[in-house]
């Protein structure tokens, strides 16, 4: 990240030595100010924040927000398939985050905040160490609370799904094959364009995104889905949005911004962001999140989506499990008008505002 591709009043740095990293850092704001930490989601970095971290750091924050292991300019992580996953596990990436803020001596946070799979990275910080994260905000994918000791009972919703009149596959389980990296890093349209049309498919602009809760985690219910999250079973993720690709850049991602995100894709691939989908399809730190079966989040929380975004409804159930059994305190949920699932980039105004609000409501 070159310093004149950044907003005004963000620098970048980069903290050596934490949990077997060097890890690439965006901060803002003064150094004795209460930390925001930030945590980015897939396929995103850091710069996912660009637009909100300026304003927060002038309400009195110091913003921080790392590129997470398994992307951008952060290093140390086994970008093999048959590396490390056991790394890329929950708990380990909690230890990423604990480990950041010990070497930048930061002994405790004003609020993580966590976007798409940063969110249930942020749940974790706040459930395992409330001392250090007092206060938690979840956009975009709920948290329902750690997993219960009994398997799932159920149709073989993968299998149901393969045998449907038009066969259908589930992202997250087709993001943990081996051929998925090289689909989208090797894909006909390059990684930019793919990028491009990913984006926009997923944002408030693709006219196709209309939310609604899902009844059941059944092959019936999880077709309702768009391509993108249950795709068609002979198509990959690139193949699949590439008839979407937008006639022009939008506002809240111009082409510049774009070839930030497509740059650091293109050079690291998208595998170490996959680790993490194969951990949770594959089971890596189930036993260890199981410990905490019927525990909540204790501290204060927020959850914030957009209203077109469908990763607020994508696991059925879940939205209402984060209320009942995820967190003890959650203050605030809202669907921001005007948004997709990028929603801290498409209306970082409002976005900005939930989060400030928020803030202010909380002890001293």
């Amino acid at each position: 990240m070159t310093p004149a591709a950044l907003p005004d009043g963000i620098r970048a740095r980069r903290v050596e030595g934490v949990n077997g990293l060097s890890m690439q850092v965006l901060d803002a704001g003064a150094a004795d100010r209460p930390v925001l930490l930030l945590l980015h989601g897939f396929p995103e970095l850091a710069w996912s924040w660009r637009k909100v971290m300026p304003p927060l750091a002038a309400a009195g924050y110091r913003v921080i927000a790392p590129d997470q292991r398994g992307y951008g300019e952060t290093t140390g992580w086994d970008g093999a398939y048959d590396g490390d996953l056991a790394s890329f596990r929950l708990f380990n990436l909690v230890r990423d985050m604990v480990g950041l803020l010990a070497a930048l001596g930061v002994a405790h946070t004003a609020a993580v905040v966590g976007h798409d799979f940063g969110s249930p990275v942020a749940a974790w910080c706040a459930l395992l160490r409330p001392d250090l994260f007092p206060a938690v905000a979840l956009m975009s994918a709920p948290f329902a609370g750690p997993p219960g000791l009994d398997p799932p009972a159920g149709e073989d919703v993968h299998a149901a799904l393969a045998l449907l009149p038009q066969p259908r596959k589930h992202y997250q389980w087709y993001y943990s094959t081996r051929a998925a990296n090289a689909d989208m890093q090797d894909c006909r349209q390059g990684v930019a364009a793919f990028l491009r049309a990913y984006y926009h498919m997923k944002s408030a602009d693709w006219p196709g995104n209309h939310p609604a809760p899902l009844a059941a985690w059944t092959a019936a219910e999880l077709a309702r889905l768009p391509r993108y999250y249950v795709m068609d079973r002979d198509r990959t993720m690139a193949e699949t949005v590439a008839g979407e690709m937008p006639a022009h850049a939008p506002a809240w991602l111009t082409d510049a911004e774009l070839a930030v995100y497509a740059a650091a894709f293109t050079r690291t691939g998208f595998q170490g962001g996959l680790q993490w989908y194969r951990c949770r399809t594959e089971g890596v730190g189930l036993a260890e999140q199981q410990i905490f079966a019927g525990r909540k989040i204790m501290v204060p929380a927020m959850f914030l989506a957009g209203t077109k975004d469908w990763g607020a409804f994508q696991t059925p159930g879940a939205l209402e499990r984060m209320a009942a059994r995820g967190c003890a305190e959650l203050r605030y949920c809202h669907l921001i008008p005007g948004a997709g699932h990028w929603v801290q980039q498409e209306q970082p105004e409002a976005v900005t505002a939930a989060l400030l609000g928020f803030l202010r409501g909380l002890p001293a």
